[in-house]
């Protein structure tokens, strides 16, 4: 029977959607039409065979997972569509068309993804009977329309950009002298130099800025608190561990050793001794830390710790534990984007559960899309504080990092809850709130409103970055 209902319903898919373009080009007596859906159909089977084959086109491989195969699809289309989104411009009507289109394809895998529940069905002798039911599972019943909303805001926020005349870009190989003092001085040289009106922006262009940057600051915060509890449930593989030195110290290093054993420990500090000077580095340092951190959990909840050595009491490991976990907290805020850590990778490759691959590469690229329009916005803004007063022109933060990830917001961690609880509506929810907020139909202000006041509920939430980081036993159970 189930089977049959899903044969229909995707027979009526294809027939609604051969309808809608029948009436779309009807002067064309339906030849546009029936090319657009054989081609939607070619593509879409073209997609589903290389998750099939898991990657291995040659058939005869053994190829990688499902959940790996999905997670990949879903990044390298990211960034086959996004790519490095050098100008603060709206996507193309044709990216933006293929992006829906090719992410709906991928994220229909979840609809297939439940779990069993207990009903309610009434017999025609009006006696009731409890039977069990299928229902998307919960995780992703509640996280695949936030991410949904957070990928909505940020495209929508791009396309406010559309009609914009008062800034424009240089090209590549525009001289020295038409940069003038907005230069580039960081190592993105390759990226086009933002210029504005000699006299610097309107009060307008800039209000919106400022708009759209608190919209972006909060998606990628909520992104950022997301896919950081993702990774936090995904089981460490054996094959990490394996990879482990057999003490923290071993990992750290002694001089990181002896800074964060230490009896007064300042993590502020201790990130300005360190050398931060590049991408490698800092990934370096993080790496070295989430190491220590499963070392010292494995050690103060397996059983067999003798093997491990007991060089160092239960009290202390705590203690450095909850102080590598500072720095970690503020390493991930104020570097956000950085590469993924070995730990990260490792999950990710080896995990086998479909919908975590799904969610957490869906927030990931939510999260590097996010990044990378902040630092569009902020080039826009150091180029027309330029145009100031030399005062004003001074801004006492690291323009290189976007206001959401200054040591300002360290003491801010991200939420572990999922966001279905403030990112999602049901009918129950409207009830109780007697209808005041607006449904998605409404202006695009009013909807935007109402996700930023929910997304900072989001973030105002208090919890370590890696609460359960170091957790010994599988995700919790969902069946």
């Amino acid at each position: 029977v189930e089977q049959e209902q899903e044969s229909k319903k995707l027979t009526s898919t294809i027939l609604d959607f051969k309808g809608s373009n029948d009436n779309k080009d009807e002067g064309d007596n339906g030849l546009n039409s029936n090319a657009s859906i054989e081609e939607m159909m070619d593509q879409m089977k073209e997609k589903f065979a290389k998750l099939l084959l898991g990657e291995d086109m040659s058939g005869g491989g053994t190829g990688v997972s499902s959940a790996l195969a999905l997670s990949n699809a879903i990044t390298n289309l990211a960034a086959s569509v996004f790519g490095e989104q050098s100008r603060l411009e709206p996507m193309s009507t044709e990216r933006k068309a293929r992006w829906r289109k090719e992410m709906a394809w991928l994220l229909s895998v979840t609809d297939h993804i439940v779990e069993l529940v207990p009903s309610h069905q009434k017999n025609k002798d009006g006696s009731d009977m409890e039977i069990m039911v299928t229902k998307q599972r919960n995780d992703l019943l509640m996280n695949i329309p936030a991410l949904r909303t957070l990928d909505r805001m940020l495209i929508d926020g791009l396309d406010t950009f559309k009609d914009q005349t008062e800034f424009y870009y240089l090209s590549k190989d525009a001289s020295d002298s038409e940069k003038g003092n907005n230069k580039r001085e960081d190592d993105k040289w390759w990226l086009p130099t933002v210029k504005v009106p000699p006299d610097g922006l309107s009060e307008a262009a800039r209000k919106n800025l400022q708009v759209q940057k608190e919209c972006v600051t909060q998606v990628l915060k909520a992104a950022m608190a997301i896919n950081a509890q993702l990774l936090s449930e995904m089981e460490i593989p054996e094959s990490y561990i394996e990879s482990l030195p057999k003490n923290g110290r071993a990992s750290l290093g002694d001089s990181i050793y002896k800074s964060i054993t230490d009896e007064f420990f300042d993590p502020d500090q201790f990130l300005s001794s360190m050398d931060l000077s590049s991408e490698h580095k800092i990934l370096d340092l993080k790496n070295r830390i989430e190491a220590s951190i499963v070392i010292w959990k494995r050690k103060m909840h397996q059983k067999d710790s003798k093997s491990w050595g007991s060089g160092v009491s239960m009290e202390k490991r705590e203690l450095f534990e909850e102080r590598v976990e500072i720095i970690l907290h503020l390493i991930k805020h104020r570097f956000p984007g950085l590469p993924q850590s070995s730990l990260d990778i490792s999950k990710i490759e080896y995990n086998k559960d479909v919908g975590q691959a799904v969610l957490e590469s869906y927030s990931r690229i939510l999260e590097s899309l996010a990044h990378t329009v902040m630092s569009r916005i902020e080039d826009v803004i150091r180029a027309d504080l330029l145009t100031q007063d030399p005062p004003e022109s001074n801004p006492t933060k690291d323009d290189s990092l976007p206001n959401s990830v200054h040591a300002g917001d360290d003491s801010e961690s991200t939420n572990a809850q999922t966001l279905s609880d403030l990112l999602t509506w049901t009918t129950d929810q409207n009830d109780n709130e007697d209808q005041t907020e607006p449904q998605l139909e409404t202006p695009k202000e009013n909807n935007d409103q109402k996700h930023l006041t929910k997304l900072n509920m989001l973030i105002t939430k208090k919890i370590s970055y890696l609460e359960s980081l170091g957790g010994l036993r599988s995700p919790t159970s969902r069946h």
